[in-house]
């Protein structure tokens, strides 16, 4: 728990707490305060759920990463940089104290422009559990629409797990990306951060041409890891593929004839 240690410590000096002030929004003893970030006792789960919606982040981040390098901490202005204030993320829990994974239908995603960083946005939001997604990272699902990332159609929701070191996308990753100027979309990445500071991003369907988006515009990026859908793709049976079909039943019967 050393992690958690540095970080609440980073956190509270941040925001500007003493650890009294601390103590009086998390609910607990201020001598509490002391001994987490001493490491002479440890949080309970319940309390480091709290300490991660009071300052914005995910638990994941709270236990696993080094806030206090500002990596892979995400900046309001810049999204990927390492450096700059924590960006909000607003999460919810279950009667277990396990994330959910709130839904974004379609016709909320233009308030979730505006509303993503908001707690009281996100409750009202559907939400619903995955079990076989594990417990490693924050999950949202997205309603998609549109035909630009065909096969998968209008109307799919795309569970996404949140991204918070941009630098770490792989070339081709399909992702949900909310953007003030693109809104939410479903594109595979091409990362250039690097050199000029920009995202390009590809549709599947080759109709569409890919277009840039720098990375001051973006808000948040989510992984694609499931989708949701009651369309089911339907069979590519183009004239060649029913060629290919017919020949091959036809040596099959040619075969059968040669074997009576």
């Amino acid at each position: 728990m050393q992690t958690v240690t540095s970080n609440l410590r980073y956190l509270r000096k941040s925001a500007g707490f003493t650890q009294a002030q601390l103590a009086e929004k998390l609910e607990i003893k201020r001598s509490l305060i002391g001994a987490y970030e001493e490491g002479r006792a440890e949080p309970k789960l319940s309390t480091l759920i709290n300490i991660a919606q009071l300052f914005n982040i995910t638990l994941d981040s709270l236990i696993t990463n080094d806030l206090t390098t500002g990596i892979p901490a995400v900046s309001e202005n810049n999204g990927g940089a390492t450096s700059g204030k924590l960006r909000v993320l607003a999460i919810t829990v279950d009667e277990d104290q396990r994330e959910n994974i709130e839904l974004v239908p379609y016709k909320a995603s233009a308030g979730y422009l505006n509303g993503y960083a908001d707690r009281e946005f996100i409750e009202e939001l559907p939400r619903f559990r995955l079990p076989m997604l594990g417990n490693t990272g924050t999950f949202r699902a997205f309603e998609i629409s549109g035909d630009s990332m065909l096969p998968i159609a209008s109307g799919t929701v795309i569970v996404g797990r949140y991204i918070e070191d941009w630098n770490t996308i792989k070339d081709g990753t399909p992702c949900i990306i909310v953007s003030q100027k693109e809104g939410v979309v479903f594109k595979r990445i091409y990362n250039k951060l690097q050199q000029p500071s920009t995202l390009r991003l590809h549709s599947d369907n080759p109709v569409y041409s890919p277009y840039e988006l720098h990375m001051e515009d973006i808000l948040e990026i989510w992984e694609a890891k499931s989708y949701i859908s009651s369309t089911f793709p339907i069979a590519d049976l183009s004239l060649d593929k029913l060629s290919s079909i017919v020949l091959d039943l036809q040596k099959q019967m040619q075969t059968l004839k040669k074997a009576e």
